[in-house]
């Protein structure tokens, strides 16, 4: 057999991987732990149900992974942000989490998650002229 890679993706393409990279990863975590993932979404939204931001990411067995945290240019340091990261921190420890971890770009929020008890374990400079964080916060 002879095969070849190609960047034409059907959804079933990303579904195959990620679906093999889960089972794959379950033959090594504890049977506890197995069945921990959700989706997190948690939108900022006014009365007519307009978005102004949000927090996405993903349980996946003992922690959240934050993806995304927005929040619109108009609404920021109104404290919107630190309510989404409490909501989440909330969510997480519901649902028996021990860290969060997330990733921030030098221009973007370090020192706002710092200010929430986040630490940076890891950097990597030179991420587009920027230095990327990795950051953790033990629950």
């Amino acid at each position: 057999m002879e095969l070849f890679i190609s960047q034409t993706s059907l959804p079933a393409d990303k579904t195959y991987v990620s679906d093999k990279m889960r089972e794959f990863n379950w033959r090594h975590f504890p049977d506890s732990l197995k069945d921990r993932y959700q989706e997190v979404q948690l939108f900022l939204k006014n009365a007519d149900g307009v978005n102004y931001g949000g927090l996405t990411g993903e349980i996946c067995w003992n922690w959240l992974e934050v993806h995304y945290l927005f929040v619109d240019e108009a609404c920021r340091k109104t404290g919107y942000g630190s309510l989404l990261i409490a909501e989440a921190e909330s969510l997480a420890r519901s649902k028996g989490c021990d860290f969060i971890k997330l990733d921030t770009l030098s221009f973007q929020a370090l020192d706002f998650y710092l200010k929430h008890g986040f630490e940076v374990y890891g950097t990597l400079p030179n991420a587009g002229g920027f230095s990327h964080y990795y950051l953790k916060k033990d629950l």
